[in-house]
Parts: C-alpha cells; structure tokens; sequence
C-alpha cells in the first residue's frame, strides 16, 4: 500500500464529497451528508499515517486502494 500524508487524505476525502466540520488540536474531522460516520485525520506535518489507521480512514469513507 502506497504511504500517505494526512494532509493528501484530506485532500482525497474532500474530492468524495467529505466536508471538514471542526479542527481539534492536529484533527481534521470530516462528516458527510446522509453518512452518520465521522472521520479523524491526523495531520503531523507531512509524516505518513500509520498503515492501519490508513487501512481503516480509507473504509469508513469507502476509498479504494487503487484511488490512491
């Protein structure tokens, strides 16, 4: 799996349609409309996320692989 920034997973959820609602500390928090999930990123300059929280961040919001 290819690694990723928490600042181009945002990136990448906001291109799904996913709104950023509120910050807290060095959270993003994302909501979308008709979808009771909130996500949680994590943005520590550009260091990668942790492949698991990335594996699970790409299945609340539905992001294939490929669409890295």
């Amino acid at each position: 799996m290819k690694a990723i920034s928490g600042r181009d997973f945002t990136k990448l959820l906001e291109e799904k349609g996913w709104e950023l609602r509120r910050t807290k500390g060095s959270h993003y928090i994302y909501a979308k409309a008709g979808n009771p999930a909130r996500i949680s990123v994590p943005i520590h300059g550009n260091n990668p996320l942790k492949i698991g929280l990335l594996r699970h961040l790409m299945k609340v919001a539905g992001i294939d692989e490929s669409e890295l």
